[in-house]
């Protein structure tokens, strides 16, 4: 039976299930390109970047939350999952689906706070908890948007932007004379901005920001990913470096942990530092700009969700913060989340545009979610303005009904 709230005659259409599900997308080529000397894929399908130390699926995986209100209207959600995602699937399943059951999505915000309470005393502000939060959040939000008939960016309290600004995220090819010719060819095709990754920059890293300033002339806007790579001062001395080259930003120098060597990096060089992939709350950012690490903040809704990357987008505007979100590995769901919820946003010059995920994403999901010549059209339509299609539920995992 539908319940009513008793000052209205809305249906609330209260939460009466959740599914997860992982999904494996095999690729041709790993994330970030083609494997390096010392590189392999070991028998459990993750290889280890030797340029950044980090660890990568061979194929794209994540995590997809499915929730059901009482009317049968469905949400969708989905986490960051490119590592042992039956982790974020068994903190959803056993620990927090169970305890939302028949609660209204209109009250997504708070019931997010009430799950994170939930962990309080046992190390949870980071990692996989927080991601199964996330995955949550944006299958609520968009459950909330279709009983409301409204987008995420209206219901976060109004859409600025219909298009934005996207910059090209990695140039994944063998060689510097290779990257250099696709970052021409974006050119060509209208973008306006490119990002290089230090961890693949096997000629060297200013020779790779010389070469494509270079290639791509005096106009484009050029950033670099340094991957955590560098102690302050290396990173400092290195930055200082590719500044002649009008380097646009700098992103994550130094390790994640070390608030202090990112402050000393931020106050030394020229150029805005980026930093914030791996935030997932408002209380890890809000440290981080009251010492000063950063001038452009990249919130990824796929550690934040919804609720998280709105409360971050504010906080930035109070600081004067420019917000460039960061897109990672998805399927196209939680993309769809994070044009949403930018839209409504102020002072967003960009949003990463991940090339080799989101245009092969637009065949796993319905909608007109796109990116051409330059600039992301944000999906219309209630709730997230997408959904995955039949296509993207043939790389489940298991059985999905």
């Amino acid at each position: 039976m539908t319940r009513h709230d008793s000052t209205t005659t809305a249906p609330l259409d209260r939460i009466a299930k959740i599914e997860t599900f992982v999904v494996s997308i095999p690729r041709e080529v790993p994330y970030l390109g083609p494997l390096r000397d010392g590189e392999f894929i070991n028998d459990k399908g993750y290889l280890i970047r030797k340029g950044n130390r980090s660890i990568y699926p061979a194929s794209d995986l994540s995590v997809l939350v499915r929730i059901t209100g009482e009317s049968g209207v469905v949400g969708w959600g989905e986490t960051y999952g490119i590592a042992a995602p039956e982790a974020v699937t068994a903190i959803i399943d056993n620990l927090l689906a169970p305890v939302i059951l028949g609660r209204c999505p209109s009250e997504v915000a708070v019931i997010w706070e009430d799950l994170y309470d939930l962990m309080r005393v046992r190390g949870f502000f980071g990692g996989y908890y927080v991601d199964a939060l996330a995955g949550l959040d944006i299958a609520l939000w968009d459950l909330y948007g279709h009983r409301a008939g409204l987008s995420v960016a209206q219901l976060l309290g109004g859409q600025r932007h219909h298009t934005l600004p996207a910059y090209v995220s990695g140039l994944p090819r063998a060689t510097l004379a290779e990257r250099c010719a696709l970052a021409e060819d974006f050119v060509s095709k209208g973008y306006r901005a490119i990002k290089f990754a230090a961890a693949v920059s096997d000629e060297g890293i200013v020779q790779e920001m010389a070469a494509l300033r270079e290639a791509v002339g005096p106009d484009v806007d050029l950033m670099v990913d340094l991957h955590w790579k560098f102690e302050a001062s290396e990173a400092i001395r290195l930055i200082r470096r590719l500044e002649p080259h009008n380097l646009y930003f700098a992103e994550a120098p130094c390790q994640p942990e070390d608030i202090e060597g990112q402050a000393k990096v931020a106050a030394s060089i020229g150029t805005p530092l980026a930093l914030g992939e791996e935030w997932r709350t408002v209380y890890e950012v809000r440290q981080r700009l009251t010492a000063g690490t950063c001038g452009i903040l990249q919130p990824e809704i796929g550690h934040t969700g919804i609720t998280q990357f709105a409360r971050i987008g504010q906080l930035a505007q109070t600081f004067h913060k420019h917000v460039i979100p960061h897109a990672s590995i998805s399927t196209g769901i939680f993309m769809a989340a994070s044009l949403q919820a930018t839209a409504a946003l102020q002072r967003v010059p960009y949003h990463e545009y991940q090339h080799s995920i989101f245009d092969r994403n637009l065949t796993f999901t319905e909608g007109d979610m796109s990116c051409a010549e330059g600039v992301y059209t944000v999906p219309t339509g209630p709730g997230l303005g997408v959904r995955p299609a039949d296509a993207l539920l043939e790389h489940v995992r298991g059985p999905i009904t």
